[in-house]
């Protein structure tokens, strides 16, 4: 099997990564909060912690009606799955073919879609049946998937986060995203989350918080301590990877690949 550390990222892309301020905080064991003086920095209570198959290589997260949507990677093993919060048990599932690496995920409009790593492919399915209906073209890499509810919001492991007409599955904007320590690299899983963009970064246990209008950045959720406690009771566990947001609840979920939980979470600001 690949190792989960070293696998999916170019000598260039590690390079540019070590670059950017987050990381070296993490790499120099510096304080994350005191690199990122100048954004706010948030941590992370558990308020309940849900089963979630420590066999599945997350790689996307939503929630709607009551139920998880959750897509997965590694080929010969992707999926799309329908999940019950509750016991963890998967409702329906769709196996990609053996040549696709699952990606991101997103819904819009009752249609579910899929992205693939390097395929340049992804997959469009029917929101009750997860019978899949279409397929699109897209340059590069796919990693991440969201929505604002107008377009499609992707990543590609770049700065550069790319909107998608819904009906050509054109990119038709490109977002670049700068902190104060430059371009944040590395943006994978995405959430919508009362009005931001929520980014993984991979590699990490941080998520970035952004906005849509302008891709700066508007804060850190810093989940160190919230990866360490799974580690610790799960030691097949790799990176934090994986978003979802209830909007009627204001509920955020979070896990990652081979997870075993999936944590529901409230945001700490630095003074708490």
């Amino acid at each position: 099997m690949r190792s989960m550390v070293c696998w999916r990222i170019s000598h260039s892309a590690l390079s540019a990564a070590v670059r950017i301020l987050p990381f070296l905080c993490l790499l120099l064991g510096v304080s994350f909060s005191a690199c990122l003086a100048a954004e706010p920095v948030y941590r992370a209570e558990v308020v309940q912690r849900y089963p979630h198959d420590p066999a599945a290589f997350t790689q996307g997260l939503f929630f709607l009606n009551g139920l998880l949507y959750e897509g997965t990677g590694l080929y010969g093993e992707s999926s799309l799955r329908q999940v019950r919060l509750e016991d963890g048990e998967v409702l329906k599932m769709v196996n990609l073919e053996p040549e696709f690496f699952g990606e991101g995920l997103a819904v819009l409009d009752d249609r579910i879609y899929q992205l693939t790593w390097r395929e340049g492919v992804g997959f469009i399915y029917d929101l009750e049946s997860l019978e899949k209906v279409g397929e699109f073209a897209y340059e590069g890499q796919g990693w991440g998937l969201t929505t604002d509810g107008i377009y499609l919001i992707m990543s590609d492991g770049s700065s550069v986060l790319r909107y998608l007409d819904p009906d050509s599955l054109e990119p038709v904007r490109w977002l670049p995203v700068r902190g104060e320590g430059g371009e944040v690299q590395l943006l994978n899983e995405l959430e919508y989350v009362d009005g931001e963009i929520w980014a993984n970064i991979w590699l990490s246990s941080v998520i970035c918080r952004l906005d849509p209008a302008t891709g700066r950045v508007l804060g850190w959720i810093d989940l160190r301590d919230l990866a360490a406690l799974e580690l610790q009771e799960n030691p097949g566990a790799d990176v934090l990877n994986g978003i979802a947001f209830h909007g009627e609840t204001g509920r955020i979920f979070v896990t990652g690949k081979f997870w075993s939980s999936i944590y529901q979470i409230r945001l700490l600001s630095s003074s708490e």
